[in-house]
């Protein structure tokens, strides 16, 4: 099985089904042209089950890897590999992206190209998630930009075409300070493999060769290489993008946003920034906390403060993604971490990733069902009741805020559990502050399910009904990994564990 080059088809067989859906799509029925798209999108979850079965999560190394020279003159390579923290990644989305074509079965308009421009993020995002060369992986980064952009405006709401810029804007700025810094990385060590440049750091040999460049360049290749990840998880205050392009995105793009798009950020503060940049990590900790708390508290505070309920899971998820920085930067803030804390503030920050993927993808989908009942209204006071029409709906959507919410014997509730172990262990101060976070998450998501789902029946609401069978089969994987996860996380844990444990014994 390993002979096989199973991670570059993990990649690019999404592409060939955008490529089919461009050239073909147009001669195609619709109910073909859905088929091929989620045929192809399931690609992803089926090649990944063959490499689970194969994969070793004793080995703490690269598996399955590909290493091809490619541009010589510049010891590019074409390097793939897969890890612990690769495969979270590229198993969420081959969970979450045919649910997200699902959620879009709706739209006609254009629908070939839209799923071939889905299909072409998708593949995008396992790139960024398998690459191991600066090179490819940056090309892979930026390339999910351009069909990002496109499905924001051109089948989102009525801002959609401000808030597909801004996002672009952003994250653009963001890849050119990233390039900025591996540009300076490349000429100090003439390298731009991320294994080669791990071992250069962990041998102590990479501080001096970018101390060689001199001036303010030691300061500024870790800061470029930062604000690049910050922008895209992002860290606040690199936030302001992303309630805007959530909220006006379509229902099965804001799924995948949540779900996927940002955990490409935490992953680069886990794969490039944390191994290459340990002194610079651990002097700036203190000042990194103050931002991830800032996530944490005012990420709900102002989702409190939404009345649109699209905005509004986009602000949760600024909150809870900031509990996967603030773990890690607080892990860095410390000079000598006892490894079992350090430990389990990273294995909550792995399966925080992973779980809220599947978590804010349900909400979303569960807000798209809401506006797709009522006309495009998804107002907080726009419904009522919601309950007593849609018993199943409700049913649905209470497992998935309440798992958002982290209620135990949910998947949401494990990973917080260890962030907030480990953070208390390493910086007590930030985990009391972060609990202000924790109980304005309740109330916005209490109040949420309250007004929506509870009292009267809303004007409009009578005529709801209860989940067809597309929305069904979209949220029903979800709700039952919820659970499963919830009550069997070692399911997820043993895949990343000897790893977690492996960096917790090493740390700088």
């Amino acid at each position: 099985m390993s002979s096989w080059p199973l991670l570059s088809l993990i990649i690019f067989v999404p592409w060939v089904g955008a490529l089919l859906l461009a050239l073909f799509g147009r001669n195609l029925g619709a109910r073909s042209r859905r088929a091929l798209g989620f045929g192809f999108s399931c690609s992803t979850l089926a090649l990944t089950i063959l490499v689970l079965m194969s994969f070793d999560p004793a080995a703490v190394g690269y598996q399955f890897v590909e290493h091809h020279a490619w541009i010589t003159a510049l010891d590019v390579h074409y390097h793939l590999g897969l890890d612990g923290l690769g495969l979270l990644p590229v198993m969420l989305t081959g969970i979450v992206s045919p649910l997200c074509l699902l959620a879009s079965s709706r739209i006609e308009r254009g629908a070939h190209t839209f799923g071939a421009l889905f299909l072409l993020l998708q593949g995008a995002a396992l790139g960024v998630f398998l690459a191991l060369d600066f090179f490819h992986w940056f090309l892979f980064w930026e390339l999910s930009l351009v069909p990002a952009f496109f499905l924001i405006k051109l089948w989102g709401g009525p801002g959609a075409g401000r808030a597909a810029y801004q996002f672009v804007i952003y994250t653009l700025a963001g890849g050119a300070f990233l390039l900025l810094g591996f540009a300076a990385l490349y000429v100090a060590t003439g390298t731009l493999d991320f294994a080669e440049l791990t071992r250069l750091a962990a041998t102590g040999e990479l501080s001096p060769k970018v101390a060689a460049l001199g001036g303010i360049w030691p300061k500024a290749v870790f800061l470029g290489v930062f604000l690049g990840l910050a922008v895209k998880v992002p860290l606040f205050p690199f936030h302001t993008w992303l309630p805007s392009a959530y909220a006006e995105a379509p229902t099965g793009v804001s799924m995948f946003l949540t779900g996927v798009m940002s955990k490409m950020g935490v992953y680069g503060f886990l794969r490039i920034l944390w191994p290459l940049f340990p002194e610079q990590l651990h002097a700036a900790a203190p000042c990194l906390l103050g931002l991830a708390l800032g996530g944490v508290v005012l990420g709900a505070f102002a989702a409190m403060k939404q009345t649109d309920l699209k905005r509004m899971v986009a602000y949760s998820s600024i909150n809870h993604l900031s509990y996967c920085l603030l773990a890690l930067f607080a892990v860095a803030s410390v000079t000598q971490p006892d490894a079992a804390v350090a430990a389990s503030a990273l294995s909550g920050t792995l399966l925080q990733m992973f779980n809220h993927g599947l978590s804010a993808a349900a909400l979303f989908a569960c807000v798209g069902i809401l506006e797709a009942r009522s006309g495009g209204r998804r107002g907080l006071v726009d419904f009522g009741g919601v309950r007593t029409v849609a018993p199943l709906f409700a049913a649905f959507c209470g497992v998935a805020m309440f798992s958002s919410l982290g209620l135990p014997g949910l998947n949401g509730f494990v990973g917080e559990f260890l962030i907030f172990v480990g953070v208390f262990g390493l910086a007590p101060w930030a985990a009391a502050v972060a609990c202000l976070g924790l109980l304005a998450t309740a109330l916005f998501l209490l109040t949420f399910w309250q007004r929506v789902f509870h009292g009267p029946v809303g004007a409009g609401v009578a005529s709801f009904r209860d989940l067809n069978r597309v929305e069904f089969l979209t949220l029903l994987p979800l709700v039952i990994l919820m659970f499963v996860l919830g009550v069997l996380p070692q399911l997820v844990i043993a895949l990343f564990n000897p790893l977690v444990t492996a960096w917790a014994a090493n740390l700088p």
